[in-house]
């Protein structure tokens, strides 16, 4: 089944920009759009958040796209995959985790 949601934990130099990165993904091949959102900025990089949507997006395209622009590909948080893409929702475990903390 089709990958219709995916978050990725990326690091990422500070060029290309989040903008110009961004435009990189959107215009892959069954992604219908992205959000990159900055968590931390260092000297020489960032760590960005990124959220893709679409309709058959390739896992494997999106993570060589993030290397050739310098990035790398921390860890994958959430993924949707199926006919859909199905939301978390929220659970009583969710709360009692927040605080576990």
């Amino acid at each position: 089944m089709p990958i219709k949601l995916i978050v990725l934990d990326v690091l990422k130099p500070h060029e290309p920009n989040i903008i110009e990165l961004s435009k990189m993904i959107s215009n892959l091949t069954g992604v219908s759009g992205c959000n990159l959102a900055v968590f931390e900025i260092d000297k020489k990089v960032e760590n960005v958040k990124l959220t893709i949507e679409g309709s058959n997006i390739n896992y494997d395209l999106v993570r060589e796209t993030i290397e050739k622009s310098g990035g790398t590909v921390h860890s994958i948080d959430e993924v949707a995959s199926g006919a859909r893409a199905v939301k978390e929702v929220k659970t009583p475990q969710d709360r009692e985790a927040k605080y576990l903390r």
